[in-house]
This record gives C-alpha cells, sequence and structure tokens, in this order.
C-alpha cells in the first residue's frame, strides 16, 4: 500500500500467520488495523462497506460460507458486524487443517453470545495493536533497544536524542495515532481531541448497543485521567468524580462504563508483578491505571503542550503513560509483557518488562533532571537487592527512562539512564 509506515507489530502478524489457522488483530479504532493486516492479506472483504452492508448481512444468514471464500490469508475487516462469523471461521480452519488462514481485524473484544459459541483457542491468534511507538513515528531513533539491554554486557550504550521539552509535551498531547502523525502541529492536535470526542459521544455506547450518557462519560474519563499510573480502586474512581464533577455513577452503571472503555481498547491496566523476594514483604495486587494513548488522558483534562510544560508535576505524570506505550510495543515484540510493582512499604517500580523465558528489566520513568534520575536509580537498585535470585533470575538490566535529556549512559552504579528519544526494540 502507498505511503505504509512499517509497524513493529508487523513481524509478529507474519510469524502467527505462519503458525496458526487464524489471528484476531485488535486493538483501539484508529490504531492502524486494517492497514497493517492488508499488508499481509491476499484478499479483502470490508464489512462495515455501507454499500455492501445488507448483501453481506443476507449472504451470512443464507449461505455464510461465500463470504469466507478469496485467496488466503483472506482479511475480514471489522468482523463483529457478523459476529456468526467467529465460528465460520473456526469451523473453516478445523476443516483446511492449514496455516495463514484468516485475518480478523475489530475495535472490540469478542465475547461468547448467542452468535459466538466457541472460543476459538487452537484455531485463532490474538493479536494486540497500539498506538505508534515514538520509534514508529519517527521521533526516536532507537538506538538503545530492549533487545541489546537484555543482551549488553555491561556495556556503554550509544545514541542521540532530540527531544527537548517542548517537543515532548507536544508528543505526549498529539499520541500515536497513525493519522495524525504526518500532519501539521495544529491540525493533529485537533484530531486527537476528534478522537476523544468520538469515543464519548459514540463509541463507548456503540461497542454493545447500550445508550451511555456522554457528559456522564467525559465525567468518568477526566477522573481516570487524573489517576494515570496510580494503583487506585475503582470506587476511589468512582468517588472522585462525585467530588470534582458534581456527579456520579452508581456502582453498576459504573461497572458497565469501565467495561466499555476496556472492550473498545481505550482503557488499557497494567496488572502487578510478583517476584520472589528474600523477604516476606507483602506486595500490592492492584491494577494500575492507564488509557492506551497520552492524548486521550490530555483531551479528557483538556489540557495541551503548553499547559504540560507549565504543569510538570502533570507532564511527568502523563509521560509515564506515554512512556508505559512505547515499552508495551517494544516487550511485545520480544515476546514480553509489562508489569508494575509496588509492595506495603511503598516501594515502587514503574515498568517490569517480563520476557517468556523469565529475563526481566526493571524500569523508573522520569522526566529527567539529576535528582528525578538519581531518585529512580535509588529504587531500582532498591528493589534488584530484595530479589532472590535463588529462586529466580536476576534482573538482566536497571534503567531509568528519561523524557528529556540528549544522550544514553550506564552510569557507575550499573544503572542505565536511557531518554525515551532513544529507545527501540
Amino acid at each position: 500500500m502507498r505511503n505504509y509506515r512499517p509497524r513493529i507489530v508487523d513481524n509478529q502478524l507474519e510469524k502467527i500467520l505462519h503458525r496458526i489457522g487464524a489471528v484476531l488483530v485488535q486493538g483501539p479504532k484508529w490504531c492502524g488495523k486494517t492497514t497493517t493486516a492488508e499488508q499481509k492479506a491476499s484478499s479483502v472483504i470490508y464489512l462495515d462497506d455501507p454499500s455492501r452492508q445488507r448483501m453481506y448481512q443476507q449472504a451470512a444468514e443464507i449461505n455464510i460460507g461465500v463470504l469466507l471464500q478469496g485467496d488466503t490469508p483472506r482479511l475480514m475487516d471489522e468482523w463483529q458486524l457478523i459476529p456468526q462469523l467467529w465460528d465460520a471461521v473456526r469451523f473453516e480452519v478445523d476443516h483446511r487443517k492449514a496455516e495463514g488462514q484468516f485475518i480478523l481485524t475489530g475495535s472490540a473484544v469478542p465475547s461468547l453470545t448467542d452468535e459466538i459459541n466457541h472460543t476459538g483457542t487452537g484455531r485463532f491468534a490474538r493479536l494486540t495493536m497500539r498506538t505508534m511507538s515514538l520509534l514508529e513515528s519517527g521521533d526516536s531513533t532507537g538506538e538503545v533497544g530492549l533487545h541489546w539491554l537484555f543482551e549488553q554486557h555491561n556495556e556503554q550504550p550509544a545514541g542521540l536524542s532530540t527531544i527537548d521539552i517542548t517537543r515532548l509535551a507536544f508528543l505526549i498531547c498529539r499520541g500515536g495515532w497513525p493519522g495524525v502523525i504526518d500532519k501539521q502541529e495544529e491540525d493533529a492536535l485537533a484530531l486527537s481531541y476528534d478522537y476523544y470526542d468520538a469515543v464519548v459521544e459514540s463509541d463507548i455506547s456503540r461497542v454493545d448497543g447500550v445508550k451511555r450518557n456522554p457528559e456522564l462519560a467525559r465525567r468518568l474519563t477526566r477522573s481516570l485521567a487524573r489517576h494515570q499510573g496510580a494503583q487506585v480502586s475503582l470506587e476511589t474512581i468512582r468517588q472522585d468524580m462525585a467530588t470534582n464533577d458534581e456527579g456520579a455513577l452508581g456502582e453498576s452503571s459504573f461497572a458497565q462504563y469501565i467495561t466499555a472503555l476496556k472492550n473498545i481498547f481505550v482503557v488499557d491496566d497494567m496488572p502487578a508483578w510478583n517476584p520472589n523476594l528474600r523477604s516476606k514483604t507483602a506486595i500490592r495486587t492492584s491494577d494500575t491505571r492507564y488509557f492506551n494513548d497520552s492524548s486521550i488522558a490530555t483531551a479528557a483534562l483538556g489540557v495541551g503542550p503548553s499547559d504540560l510544560v507549565q504543569d510538570l508535576n502533570t507532564m511527568g505524570l502523563l509521560f509515564e503513560t506515554m512512556a508505559v506505550r512505547d515499552l508495551r510495543v517494544y516487550a511485545a515484540a520480544l515476546d514480553g509483557r509489562v508489569y508494575h510493582y509496588r509492595d506495603k512499604n511503598g516501594l515502587e517500580c514503574d515498568a517490569v518488562v517480563h520476557l517468556r523465558n523469565g529475563s526481566y528489566g526493571l524500569v523508573e520513568i522520569k522526566l529527567g533532571g539529576d535528582t528525578l534520575i538519581e531518585e529512580g536509580a535509588k529504587t531500582l537498585l532498591t528493589l534488584a537487592g530484595k530479589i532472590d535470585t535463588t529462586r529466580m533470575k536476576a534482573p538482566s538490566f536497571l534503567m531509568v527512562l528519561t523524557g528529556v535529556g540528549e544522550f544514553p549512559l550506564r552510569r557507575p552504579d550499573g544503572v542505565y539512564v536511557v531518554p525515551i528519544g532513544c529507545l527501540g526494540v
């Protein structure tokens, strides 16, 4: 496709198609799922094509198999508009007994319903796409990759970041939506606001056909934005709505709103990490609250780049949301996941990048500056000293990931300091 900007997930999709019959590419609207899937597909059916929707529905009722005919891999875009396609694809994969038959793309989580009777285990793989990392958008050089950090032997990293505080504030507000990357700054920011408006005005209701109040959705997302990077209960967020926005949802309705935001991949909470420690310190297991993209938080709060530069505390919290997104994108390419650590004594680590082979790295996320970097390094060294290395591996690396700063380096104590403008896979 013309003007296609390569994505890190391209290689992941290629690998999945070689090992299983069908893959579900899921993630938030406008993150590039269809465009990415088109690069691998040999035939495509666009189920949201208004000129053909009725015809597709009729075909599904009469003989759904005709929708599956075509060169493989066959892309079924927005498959959830005809939910019975899920079982039809599963059945077809069973009988073809071949890999790489179908790619399904959708912006909502599939669930068992009257029209979906099987989870698809063994027939489907799931691939979650997120918005573009700074490496994919061309804002990071990628000179210090996670892979290098896991494999290095106490070497000094090399690289140069050109992201200053003003540019960083803009990147946080712009987000990683593919449609904004090449726009002028004013247009890019406006489009990110448009995305947020669509979520609260329409998408939160369209996901399951339940009409929801856009103003309450705005209040909820604003409260979630105030708690980015925090391990707070959902009840705390519900009460925060009442305190700060003069209105609250009942417990049942609140839970439904949260579920809807998760099902359209707007909310992307981070699970807790549970390592083996030398002492019997109690580990907190609450999820850490994040949006899929930092621009959702800035839009919910109604702030722009200049507001962030004038309020560095808020900027630091929202930078963490963006940094976590990038870590998740890079970790997924290494078959890894990202977790958060916090214990009862208040010791906290912003991100733990954990690979399937048991290797892991500890990461503190800071805007920059000697004081914050020193604080982050101290936290990392303290946590590393608590890990029982007779029962699990020692950390492969300790890293303070910063928003600003020109050069990456390895400190005498072994802690890496890496600007996000140098980070990559």
